[in-house]
């Protein structure tokens, strides 16, 4: 019986071209949906776009489209991260979907007929950029401290409520049973003190009159639900839940990847709005830090956001989720600097990998060697292997495939096998080096893709040839 595993990014806004925070999660993501796949689960892998709210509204009156066409056509960007990332995601949820919309309506009702959804006048201070309202306590100099170049807005209006100050002891009570329900530790120990000092209900309806970009609340033409309650329910829409409870069943609960500014709304409100539901919590919620450009926040108005699609054009697909996945710290901000991604490409992808199975495939080749390989010989290696990805430590993982092949670059240098005339001789020192490749490059496959089936390849052919350049200098 193989196991079930579902994974699902949050999903962007539509309000921007892709950048490279949203390629680290996404890619993350691939690359703990390939390591299941090759252990031999079976994989839900979830991803898409978030399309309502009152920032796609605004977009879309200010280039006078349609809000609909303008999500269109930002969906197809972020969808063609696929082929352009080789991402091996299976399901692209759009919260203008009509399933999705359905789906949303079921939910709402679910948590109404539980009472813990009302209506009341309310004012407050509003973050465009976050979709969220904000406290004083959590301003800056009167500023979102996470959108500093926007002005908060004072929505004062009658909506909707969700009653998230009911779920206060729930939630806690869920962060003490499982201790690795959020990681990292240090981001579990944020939402309980969070959630510690007290919880209030949040505003989950615009009115239609001023903001019509939004599913219907049920029962009530004149109002629209507020973005994050639509867009959250994507986690399950997607499984086909209420319809496919089959599907839903077999997949849910599951892991959710997410940025450090989603904490509150994917490991609180979210689990809050379950519970009102009735249905089971999130498995596991993993959250990753920012990138950031030579030490300074990415934002477009200081000009230092990167587009993915450049760096891919330079470089290639293999070598950004390399860069990503290596050399980004999972759980902290990483920088991100062109200078550090030319050395990372040159030193560990030239010089390094694709330097080793050139030399090696080349002396195979050169002095006709036949070769026996397992494709399964190093357990020892993919435990320790298994071991950091289980924790989410990408780059330790990397590392420790890295370490292995930095060995096999020493042997090499130790033996001088190019001087060896000897032909058992040299299949001795060769042998278990080319095996080495192999197990490395096996364990490689949910971090590059491409590289590691072409290794592979080389090195289970009957008859090993020189490999091609694997990556080309810059």
């Amino acid at each position: 019986m193989r196991n079930k595993y579902y994974i699902t990014t949050t999903l962007p806004y539509v309000n921007a071209e892709p950048h490279i925070g949203f390629a680290l999660e996404i890619i993350q993501a691939d690359a703990l949906a390939r390591w299941h796949r090759l252990q031999g689960d079976k994989v839900f892998f979830n991803t898409g776009t978030d399309e309502h709210g009152l920032k796609i509204y605004r977009k879309a009156l200010e280039l006078g489209i349609d809000p609909q066409k303008y999500c269109d056509e930002y969906a197809a960007k972020f969808d063609s991260l696929k082929s352009a990332l080789n991402l091996s995601y299976n399901n692209f949820v759009r919260t203008t979907d009509a399933e999705h919309i359905k789906a949303v309506q079921e939910f709402w009702q679910r948590c109404e007929k539980n009472g813990d959804i009302y209506k009341k006048n309310y004012s407050v201070k509003y973050c465009v950029g976050c979709e969220l309202e904000k406290t004083e306590s959590e301003l800056v100099d009167n500023k979102c401290p996470v959108h500093p170049n926007l002005e908060l807005e004072l929505i004062a209006e009658e909506n909707y409520f969700f009653r998230f100050s009911k779920y206060q002891q729930a939630l806690l009570e869920l962060y003490e049973k499982n201790s690795e329900f959020v990681v990292p530790a240090h981001r579990l120990h944020e939402i309980k003190n969070f959630v510690m000092s007290g919880l209030e209900d949040f505003s989950i309806s615009r009115l239609k009159e001023k903001m019509p970009w939004g599913v219907s609340v049920p029962g009530d033409e004149t109002q629209v639900m507020y973005v994050w309650f639509d867009a959250l329910v994507n986690y399950i829409s997607c499984l086909g839940w209420p319809e496919n409870l089959d599907n839903f069943n077999n997949f849910w609960p599951g892991v959710q990847v997410a940025g450090k500014d989603n904490l509150r709304q994917q490991t609180a409100m979210w689990q809050a709005m379950l519970m009102s539901a009735g249905l089971a919590n999130s498995k596991q919620i993993f959250i990753h830090g920012f990138i950031t450009a030579g030490g300074e926040k990415m934002s477009k108005s200081l000009g230092n956001v990167v587009n993915p699609f450049e760096l891919l054009k330079k470089f290639g697909t293999d070598a950004l989720r390399y860069y990503l996945l290596a050399k980004i710290s999972p759980v902290e901000d990483g920088d991100y600097t062109e200078e550090k991604f030319k050395e990372a490409y040159t030193a560990d992808l030239c010089n390094g990998l694709g330097n080793l199975v050139s030399r090696v495939s080349n002396l195979i080749d050169k002095n006709n060697l036949s070769l026996k390989l397992d494709a399964n010989s190093d357990g020892e290696l993919k435990n320790k292997f298994d071991q950091k990805l289980s924790e989410y430590k990408f780059n330790e993982a990397l590392e420790i495939l890295w370490a292995k092949l930095r060995a096999c670059d020493e042997t090499i240098t130790r033996t001088e096998p190019w001087k060896i005339k000897d032909t058992s001789e040299l299949k001795k020192i060769l042998e278990p080096i080319a095996q080495d490749i192999l197990n490395v490059a096996i364990l490689l496959g949910p971090f590059m893709p491409t590289t590691a089936e072409k290794i592979i390849k080389t090195f289970t052919a009957e008859k090993i040839i020189k490999s091609e350049p694997l990556f080309p200098r810059v």
